[in-house]
């Protein structure tokens, strides 16, 4: 059974930060309308960043604000800073993970381990990125814990009849999929060929890059007609959060989740909420420009 490894990899780790990809050859309107992550070029079409969005909603009235912060798990640290940064302007920043209720991650992260772990800690070595839950500082006191438990994340998953071996064979089956297009070879060799570069964490990241251009929409795979415990009930429980954080008063707050939760999130903001979508602001979450390229030891000036 042949796949190609880089687009296995980046199916899986959409899967964990679920991504959605807004690529440079579309329409700048469609690129930036209900899309989180896009892949940004200079005018001779190579690849500068990829980048994940902030988008803000507001009330008719423009008393109440909320944020759709996309996430992408592993990233440049500078993007993570970043971000700690703006959270500190919310009264309340709701964030994802399937842990018991009211869960607050230590300051500095926890350590990773299973084949998630095993993923993401590869990712960080191999590209030279840093990983969200060392990064993001979740111990300020504004921030809400607003996702399932795993009591209810199971329970969901069972009701709707599904499980992680099949999200496991349908990820394998889109990326087999992918393979058979003409420039899946090239990026095979591509990658082989990066391996041995002087530049090999600079070569593999924009090449990972590309490769979540190219599965823009993957998490659709995931999504039935009813949609799913990874995206619809999540997000269903994120919301109810949000509304609990608004009852108490709350007027300016942030949703913190994987990207491909928010075009679902938006949806239910504008039509549950009566919000409506104000700005966007793009935040660099991988530098992929020459000028970020690691100096070698040893480089005579």
């Amino acid at each position: 059974m042949k796949f190609s490894c880089p687009a296995f990899v980046v199916m899986v780790l959409l899967s964990l930060t679920s991504g959605v990809i807004a690529t440079a050859d579309q329409p700048a309107g469609a690129r930036d309308q209900l899309q989180y992550i896009r892949l940004s070029k200079d005018g001779q079409e190579v690849a500068q960043s990829l980048d994940v969005a902030v988008v803000s909603f507001v009330s008719a009235d423009g008393a109440l604000q909320v944020d759709l912060v996309g996430a992408i798990h592993v990233a440049d640290a500078t993007y993570f800073r970043r971000l700690n940064k703006r959270f500190l302007g919310y009264e309340a920043v709701l964030y994802e993970l399937v842990a018991p209720e009211g869960t607050r991650i230590p300051r500095g992260g926890v350590e990773a381990s299973g084949p998630v772990g095993m993923l993401q800690g590869g990712m960080t070595a191999a590209l030279g990125l840093a990983y969200q839950l060392n990064e993001i500082d979740y111990t300020k006191s504004n921030f809400v814990h607003a996702d399932m438990t795993p009591e209810e994340f199971s329970k969901s998953m069972k009701e709707r009849e599904e499980s992680v071996g099949k999200m496991f064979f349908r990820a394998i089956g889109h990326a087999m999929a992918k393979q058979s297009t003409a420039t899946g070879g090239n990026r095979d060799l591509r990658m082989f060929k990066s391996m041995f570069s002087e530049n090999r964490e600079w070569e593999l990241k924009l090449l990972m890059a590309e490769q979540f251009a190219d599965l823009n929409g993957a998490m659709s795979i995931y999504e039935g007609r009813n949609g799913s415990t990874l995206i619809t009930e999540r997000n269903k429980k994120a919301l109810s959060v949000l509304k609990q954080q608004l009852a108490i008063g709350k007027k300016k707050l942030a949703i913190f989740y994987g990207a491909g939760h928010m075009q679902d999130m938006e949806q239910r903001l504008t039509e549950e909420f009566n919000l409506t979508r104000k700005q966007v602001d793009w935040f660099v979450a991988w530098d992929l420009s020459e000028d970020s390229i690691p100096a070698r030891a040893g480089t005579n000036d």
